[in-house]
């Protein structure tokens, strides 16, 4: 995407961020475009009526974002799409409250042996170091 296709992009109201890699869009577009399109408006039509050019978005995006946005919605409803996710946390990997003791020690262990190599190996390079600096 040039500068001028971002610039073009940011000028949409149902745009609310444009980067080099994504763009990111207004979640009242989001909710919108979902529910036309369970109402049987296909992604392309509501992409093109919000002002999208298609050449630019690239003709999969809108398949792409409503594949996305319907699961979403239909997982975990509007209000997703509507309350501020930045800052909220990882959804990913689960938090340490989580985890039984078991699995905490278990993580310990893990963690002690990771640097315990870590530390064989720092020594080893160290004694390369000095033995190639008395080669000198």
């Amino acid at each position: 995407m040039n500068e001028f296709q971002r610039k073009q992009l940011e000028k949409n109201p149902n745009v609310r961020h444009v980067s080099d890699r994504s763009i990111t869009f207004q979640p009242e577009f989001k909710v919108k475009a979902v529910k036309e399109n369970l109402e049987g408006k296909g992604p392309m039509d509501i992409f093109k009526e919000a002002g999208f050019d298609v050449d630019i978005i690239g003709h999969k995006k809108p398949n792409q974002c409503l594949k996305r946005w319907r699961k979403t919605y239909q997982e975990l409803g509007e209000e997703r799409f509507l309350e501020e996710r930045r800052g909220k946390g990882s959804t990913g990997r689960p938090s340490s409250k989580e985890l039984t003791a078991e699995q905490k020690l278990k993580n310990a262990e893990a963690r002690i042996k990771f640097l315990e190599a870590e530390n064989d190996f720092l020594k080893k390079l160290e004694e390369l170091e000095r033995q190639a600096k008395k080669k000198k």
